[in-house]
């Protein structure tokens, strides 16, 4: 049965869930079949750059699969702070680069169209529920609480450094990054520093999971992405500084996923019985 803390979203929740996964799963085309994808984006991208925004928008689409799954206050919370984050700041840097697009083309006006209807749609949701309290959390190890403020702290700096100075932020990627996409990934560092405070603060079990496999999703298919993209064209040194760097930044962020899966795989197992019921499964 439903728990008074975990109560369920409203069932239109659930229609936007499965209208987001949808373009969605067009986004996660990118990475998986981009020769299909590329040229119906709104915009040109380049090989490196369609498998990373692919692989970001596979992450995308597996926190909304949960979110529909589910559809209650915990992992809600949680993906709809992030997808607002996300959306908020990718409608802005596309409004700040309007250059980039063809409005010509169907592509670009149904780009604009999605995006700030998913900032109206989960800006509302948020604004409802602004006075609910989180709903009841695994109780975090002093570790965990002093790494969790820093691993958002670090996530929005750099953020926050993409999105205002995007070709001095961006300048030790593997590929040449222009001021456009830059600010685009910007989004990808803020939502995450959003979605680690709002854990760090109070940790459900829900939300520790998706979050943690969100993390581990964005980590494996950037570094995939360069690998598999490489491998055609050849033209990433993987031994210049920079590179390093990069590989060691999603790397982490990879990796800080996978612990926080271990994690709430361990209260799972200890709580398996009385979660199911939390879950309404």
């Amino acid at each position: 049965m439903p728990t008074s803390d975990n109560p369920p979203f409203p069932a239109a929740l659930r229609l936007f869930s499965v209208v987001v996964i949808i373009v969605l799963i067009v986004g996660a085309g990118l990475f998986f079949a981009p020769v299909l994808v590329k040229p119906r984006w709104p915009w040109a991208v380049t090989p490196f750059n369609a498998r990373f925004l692919g692989g970001f928008y596979t992450a995308e689409m597996v926190m909304m699969v949960a979110l529909l799954v589910w559809n209650r206050w915990s992992p809600g919370r949680l993906v709809l702070v992030m997808a607002f984050i996300f959306t908020v700041i990718v409608s802005v840097a596309s409004f700040i680069n309007l250059g980039y697009f063809n409005f010509e083309r169907k592509a670009p006006w149904l780009w604009f169209l999605v995006y700030l209807a998913s900032v109206a749609v989960s800006g509302l949701f948020l604004w409802r529920t602004r006075a609910r309290p989180s709903a009841k959390g695994v109780i975090l190890n002093p570790a965990w609480r002093g790494y969790m403020p820093v691993e958002s702290a670090i996530l929005g700096l750099y953020g926050v450094g993409l999105l205002l100075f995007p070709l001095t932020f961006s300048g030790f990627w593997p590929w040449p990054i222009d001021a456009f996409h830059a600010q685009v990934y910007s989004a990808i560092f803020l939502a995450g520093a959003g979605g680690v405070y709002l854990v760090w603060r109070s940790a459900p079990r829900e939300e520790l999971l998706v979050l943690g496999l969100a993390q581990f999703l964005v980590g494996l298919l950037a570094i995939l992405g360069l690998v598999i993209t490489d491998a055609a064209v050849h033209r990433i040194d993987w031994t210049a500084t920079g590179t390093l760097r990069w590989l060691a930044l999603f790397g982490w962020i990879g990796i800080s996923g996978v612990f926080k899966l271990y994690a709430a795989s361990r209260f799972l197992a200890r709580n398996r019985h009385r979660l199911r019921r939390r879950l309404d499964f």
